[in-house]
Parts: structure tokens; C-alpha cells; sequence
């Protein structure tokens, strides 16, 4: 077994600093004593840039999973970070990557230690927490609290009561899936052309769909900060249509239908350009026995109208990845910029302006993430949620976590970019030089990060394709 170590200059343990030279011997005595070899470690000084840290290149090591089995080792959790929250977050992020992290001196998981400290402090906890505690112990008693299920109220007994109307609906949901054999998306689709409302009046979704026949809540089970009371209101689904459903759902997951984990290069650029809704990256695959008896296979990538794939409405707008993004190449490349520049009005002020609440919005959502992951440190640390159960919820926080700050990296390096107008005309042509220079060379990450540079937005609609350049 192999173990990589992990060091901040100037990390705080028991009040004081240790510097990285102590941070390293504890991190060797815990290799001695564990029976584990040093495949590598990774350094964040107080001056290092965010691009070049430690930390990025320790995630990266774990992710390349070509080291066999390791664990991550840290001085203690200041390491991690300046509070518990943010400590929290860091370890989700090393562990979703796909290695353990202990701290060094108590040899004691990470993840245990900080719900252990979680724990301690929950007599000055913060307010947000103790109202959260008296919310779980309502939830004990079968009280109901926030947002109730489509189908349902909040009587005044505070359980949940039956909403004719909408109850109905929930029925039909689930016969339509059962009886009539329809995928999520034609239900959605269904149900709008039947002009059938949500709650909100707005138009159904495959997500929406999906999470109706998915809620337990429909059988009479009430669940909520890790408690589930049974026979806590009517049911409207019988147990075995809903185990039906369960399964079926299950087989189409392992069916390998669905969106494939490899990233489409397009994503968040490419949009309808009937409905104006985003085109999503989908993936399909298919196996086949030819006449000769032989099994095939074959994975077909493609870009479709979010309204199609989610809603079942707009028409049928879907272009083939290699297609889309070849086309989109030879936009780039032709020459006497036919590739039309967005328009901003207010000119560079403008356009700054634009980008720093482009970053506001992103760290607030960062912030919003983090005070997720404390929530669920918290039901830990109340004994209301197993800690690998935290852990394997918190791996949706800091996947998201990731992703928001590489779009906040990429709009600081935006905003640091911004020059006169006749500056950012020569970047923007040197960097689709660069782009098209070295395409096929490029990681998909790197193709990605250079078009968000110059690219706006693109319009699809059939044949005909509109690239809106930045700049």
C-alpha cells in the first residue's frame, strides 16, 4: 500500500503553526508505523498560485489511478483548512478523486476526526445548527417540514394530506411508466401535450418525472434528515408498482442508456436555434447480432435541444458530435471574421462588469456548496446519518465545487485579460490561432478553456450553424 503526504506551510495544529519540516516527519512516522511505501508528496506554500498549487497536482496524481491503492496523509485538519467547513469540503474533494485521507499523528480518517470536532462544538454551534437539530426532531415525529411532494399538503396536524388534483396526476405518472411502457421523457412529453401543469404551472421535465416515481413519499413513507417513518400519511402508490418501477428503472440504468461520462466539448456553448434552449450532450449505445450471427456494438455521440431530450417539445434538432464540432472548427478558420462578433453595448466597461457578476454568482454558489457540505457534517456529527453515507452524498457537493471554480479560475483570468478593444481583437485572433493550430494535440480540457475564450454562444438549427465570437 502506498500513502502520498500532503503539507501547508503554516497549517495550524493545537494552535500553533508546524512547519513543513514537522509536517513531513509525522507524515514518515505514520508510513513506519502503518506499513505504508511513500509513492509522493505535495507541497501549498502561502505564495504559490492557484493554478500551480499543491493540491491541484495532488489531485491529479490520484485521479491518473495508476499508483494501485492509496491514501492521502495530512499533518492534521488544519491542513485541510482554516475551519471545519472548509476542511470538510477539501477532504469530500481528495476522497471523490479515490484515496482516503488519514490524519498523521492520531492515524484516525479525516473524515471521522472532523465530524468527531463537529461533535465537540455543537454546544456553540452555530444558530442555523440548532434550528436544524429542532427540525430533526420534529421530522421524528412524522411532522412534516419544507416543500411537500407534488400530491400532497400540509395538513394541520402538520402530516401530509392528499391533493386530489394533483394525486391524479402521481397515478397517471406511474400507469403510464407501468401499463403503457412509456420512458421518462414521452411521460413528460405526455403530460404537456395533455397541457397537464406542474405545481408551478410551468411544463414538465424528465427531471420532474423521474423524481415523482423515484419518492418513496408516495408510499406512505415520510423521510427526512435521515429518519424515514412508515405509514406516516395515505399512500398513492401501491409497493409492488412502486418495487416495479424501482426495478425497471434499474435495468435501464445498466442497461447503459443515458449521458457518458466522457465531456462533450460543446457543452455549455451550443444552443437551439428554434427554441433558443441549451443542446445537451447525449450518448446512446446499441448492441446488435448481424446475420451472420456476430454481436456488435456501437456508441453514438450527439448533441440534442434540451427541450427535446427533457420536455419531449421543440422539434427534432440533433446534430452529431463530430459533425457539430468539425463545423464549428471550419467557422473558426474561415477567413474576414465570418464568424460574427457579439455586440455588448456599454463597450469594455461593460463587459467587465459583466464578468465580475459572472464571478459574484459563482462564489456564491461556492458558498451555498459549502454550507451544504457542513449541513451534512452536522446530521454526522448528531448521529443522524452514517458518516460513509455523508461521505458518499458530500462526492455530489465537490464534484459541483470543482467544476464552479474552474469557472471562476477561468473568469478571473478573463477579467485580468481585459484590454483596449483593439488588444482583445489581436488575444482573441492569436488564441483561435492557437486553438486551431494545435487542435488534435489539445486535451478536450484545453480545447474547452480556449473556445470559452472567443466563443459566446453557437446557434444550431439543422444545417445552418451562427458562431457568436467575445470578441
Amino acid at each position: 500500500m502506498k500513502a502520498i503526504g500532503y503539507f501547508v506551510e503554516g497549517a495550524q495544529a493545537d494552535g500553533a503553526e508546524r512547519s513543513l519540516n514537522e509536517q513531513t516527519e509525522r507524515f514518515l512516522a505514520f508510513c513506519q508505523k502503518h506499513g505504508y511505501q511513500v509513492a509522493a508528496t505535495f507541497v501549498d506554500t502561502k505564495d504559490e498560485k492557484e493554478a500551480e498549487s499543491g493540491f491541484r497536482q495532488m489531485l491529479h496524481f490520484i485521479e491518473r489511478g495508476d499508483h494501485g491503492f492509496v491514501v492521502a496523509v495530512v499533518d492534521g485538519l488544519g491542513v485541510l483548512g482554516s475551519d471545519l467547513g472548509r476542511a470538510a469540503v477539501k477532504m469530500l474533494t481528495i476522497e471523490e478523486a479515490g484515496a482516503t485521507v488519514y490524519e498523521a499523528e492520531s492515524g484516525e480518517e479525516a473524515a471521522k476526526a472532523i465530524v468527531g470536532e463537529w461533535s465537540g462544538k455543537k454546544r456553540n454551534a452555530p444558530v442555523s445548527e440548532r434550528v436544524r437539530a429542532a427540525m430533526r426532531r420534529r421530522a421524528v415525529r412524522g411532522e412534516a417540514l419544507g416543500r411537500p411532494p407534488y400530491g400532497y399538503c400540509v395538513g394541520a396536524n402538520r402530516r401530509l394530506q392528499i391533493v386530489p388534483d394533483e394525486a391524479v396526476v402521481v397515478q397517471y405518472i406511474f400507469r403510464l411508466y407501468l401499463e403503457e411502457g412509456l420512458g421518462i421523457r414521452r411521460i413528460a412529453g405526455r403530460l404537456n401535450e395533455d397541457n397537464i401543469p406542474t405545481r408551478r404551472g410551468g411544463r414538465w421535465s424528465m427531471v420532474s418525472v423521474r423524481d415523482i416515481l423515484r419518492n418513496r413519499a408516495y408510499l406512505g413513507t415520510y423521510s427526512r434528515f435521515g429518519v424515514r417513518i412508515p405509514d406516516s400519511h395515505r399512500a398513492l402508490v401501491s409497493p409492488s408498482d412502486f418495487r416495479k418501477v424501482q426495478e425497471n428503472m434499474a435495468k435501464r440504468r445498466k442497461g447503459g442508456t443515458g449521458r457518458s461520462l466522457q465531456p462533450f466539448l460543446l457543452s455549455g456553448l451550443v444552443f437551439c436555434g428554434r427554441c433558443g434552449n441549451r443542446m445537451i450532450g447525449v450518448s446512446r449505445r446499441q448492441q446488435w447480432t448481424t446475420r451472420a450471427g456476430e454481436e456488435r456494438k456501437a456508441t453514438y455521440r450527439y448533441y440534442q435541444c434540451e427541450s427535446r431530450t427533457n420536455q419531449n417539445t421543440c422539434s427534432y434538432n440533433t446534430q452529431r458530435e463530430a459533425e457539430l464540432e468539425g463545423r464549428v472548427r471550419d467557422l473558426l478558420a474561415e477567413p474576414n471574421g465570418a464568424a460574427a462578433r457579439l455586440q455588448r453595448a456599454g463597450g469594455a466597461d461593460a463587459y467587465a462588469e459583466e464578468i465580475q457578476g459572472e464571478i459574484e454568482r459563482i462564489e456564491g454558489k461556492l458558498r451555498q456548496n459549502r454550507r451544504q457540505v457542513e449541513s451534512l457534517v452536522g446530521e454526522a456529527a448528531s448521529g443522524g446519518l452514517p458518516i460513509e453515507r455523508m461521505k458518499a452524498l458530500g462526492t455530489t457537493y465537490v464534484r459541483e465545487q470543482r467544476e464552479l471554480e474552474r469557472e471562476a479560475h477561468e473568469a478571473r483570468t478573463r477579467l485580468a485579460a481585459e484590454r483596449s478593444e483593439a488588444e482583445r481583437e489581436e488575444q482573441a485572433e492569436q488564441t483561435i490561432g492557437r486553438l486551431l493550430a494545435r487542435w488534435e494535440a489539445l486535451s478536450i480540457e484545453e480545447r474547452q478553456s480556449l473556445l470559452r475564450e472567443v466563443v459566446d454562444r453557437i446557434e444550431v438549427d439543422g444545417e445552418e450553424a451562427r458562431l457568436l465570437r467575445r470578441y
